[in-house]
């Protein structure tokens, strides 16, 4: 049986602080792909600073491994969200069922964990490179080169 896509449900919208910290909304409620109780936790938005900040408290890990454990973390969650794309692919002619993407937006925050804590023993900020990022692909598509091959495009 094919899964039905879902075209209503609110995607997270970035935008700026009072700061000008870039934050991420939570979706609203109302074909949200996550839980009621989920939403009801989560009903604040997230800056991507305090974001780094907080899950520093998370962190345990080997400090010899400080480089490799969350490069190599990672790598695998990373996989993980290819591996639920794949079997998109293969199983439900690429479309994404509500379970599919609930499934894809928890190994997202763990790609986002890792990230920060890679971030973070770099000694780097996240609202930073998001930041750099941003300016970086809107250069980018300024000159129209989104599409083609390099870092100095």
């Amino acid at each position: 049986m094919q899964a039905e896509r879902s075209n209503a449900s609110p995607r997270p919208k970035p935008h700026r602080g009072a700061q000008g910290n870039l934050s991420i909304r939570s979706p609203q409620s109302g074909g949200s792909s996550l839980s009621e109780a989920d939403e009801s936790s989560y009903d604040r938005v997230v800056d991507l600073a305090e974001y780094q900040r907080l899950s520093r408290r998370t962190a345990e890990y080997p400090r010899e491994a400080w480089l490799a454990y969350p490069a190599l973390g990672l790598s695998g969650e990373a996989g993980e969200v290819a591996e639920h794309a794949k079997k998109a692919i293969r199983d439900d002619d690429g479309e994404i069922s509500d379970e599919r993407r609930t499934a894809m937006a928890k190994e997202l925050g763990d790609v986002l964990w890792y990230v920060a804590q890679l971030a973070s023993e770099l000694g780097l900020d996240l609202d930073e490179i998001a930041q750099t990022n941003l300016d970086k692909l809107l250069s980018r598509q300024r000159r129209g080169v989104l599409s083609g091959n390099g870092d100095d495009r």
